[in-house]
């Protein structure tokens, strides 16, 4: 028996009945000869962290464009803080911790640059839309790996697909994955909130300091302290009524003074903006795309459109900018 087959069975004996199996897994798009150390979705979870994709997610923006402090969060930290978040519910609840964390690695390999601003700019410009969480099925499933993709299993895809708040994933693993996106994010926006100077510890409304906590740690131990609790023995993952009122109250409250706040966003326009040039300017000089995305195109993989969309929101936020200093912006004469 290899390891992996005592993994798989010490999964049957231990994990509670809801809890998704590795043996049980729906599949691969492609078959492929089993590991003989590790189930499938902790080989998932490995695919995932040392995808190039996942690597860029440390210069793309969380809520913040480009902040000049060191300490703030960028997609990358959010996506840790949601792996801890979802690893924690998973295990104590004897969920697949592997696929809950492998899910929370992958949920946001297709975000734009910039954000919400990136993507909302893509989603103007691209002809069939753009969501970050179907580009990252798309990441996963054709733009890894030079068009091979990462071939993850159905239960991570499902995962990834349905992490946003309208998801509804077939795991409850996933949905450990979709409620700790959101306490992830709640929390950690607060804390650079208020080193940004856009909010102070008061501001935020006594009623929910008062059930969920006055700092970001006793807030976050509430939160996920109160999914384990409303959710042991049950085949479905919620909160108790009173911390799912006062979350879904913060994240309303951070939508009206920090997501919209106009101190804090007055740079989204610009972004918006230069996205939806360096779109145009793809268009008009297909020759400037990578040799892999042209290919795509004369094989029939692709649009044109599509091939530029996902380029543009392969950048990180950096490069984006170079990108459109190199295209618009006029360089000193250098004779």
């Amino acid at each position: 028996m290899t390891i992996r087959e005592q993994l798989e069975l010490r999964e049957m004996e231990y994990l509670s009945e809801f809890a998704a199996k590795s043996s049980e897994s729906k599949g691969r798009e492609r078959e492929e000869e089993q590991c003989d150390l590790r189930p499938v979705f902790q080989r998932d979870r490995d695919r995932i962290l040392h995808s190039k994709s996942f690597r860029r997610m440390k210069q793309k923006t969380q809520v913040f464009l480009l902040p000049k402090g060191d300490h703030y969060r960028t997609r990358l930290t959010h996506t840790l803080e949601v792996s801890q978040n979802a690893r924690t519910i998973a295990k104590a609840l004897r969920l697949n911790e592997d696929l809950a964390e492998a899910i929370a690695l992958g949920h946001d390999l297709g975000h734009t640059p910039f954000g919400h601003a990136g993507e909302r700019a893509l989603n103007q410009v691209c002809p069939n839309g753009f969501k970050h969480n179907e580009q990252s099925v798309r990441v996963a499933d054709f733009l890894e790996k030079q068009g091979r993709g990462l071939n993850l299993t159905w239960e991570v895809r499902d995962g990834i697909l349905n992490h946003k708040t309208s998801g509804r994933p077939a795991t409850l693993e996933g949905e450990v994955v979709r409620l700790s996106d959101k306490i992830a994010y709640i929390n950690h926006d607060i804390d650079d909130a208020i080193r940004g100077g856009i909010l102070r510890p008061e501001d935020i409304p006594l009623k929910y300091r008062r059930i969920l906590g006055e700092t970001t740690k006793a807030r976050l131990n509430s939160m996920i302290h109160n999914v384990i609790r409303s959710s042991e023995g049950k085949p479905y993952i919620s909160m108790s009524e009173e911390i799912a009122e006062a979350t879904a109250g913060l994240r309303r409250f951070m939508f009206e003074n920090v997501y919209l706040n106009p101190v804090a966003k007055r740079e989204e326009n610009k972004a918006v903006e230069m996205l939806k040039n360096l779109y145009g300017y793809y268009m008009e000089h297909m020759e400037e795309l990578p040799q892999r995305y042209l290919e795509t195109i004369d094989t029939g993989q692709s649009t044109k459109e599509q091939s530029v969309c996902d380029f543009i929101a392969g950048m990180t936020d950096a490069y984006a900018v170079k990108k459109f200093q190199e295209y618009f912006i006029p360089e000193g004469w250098k004779n």
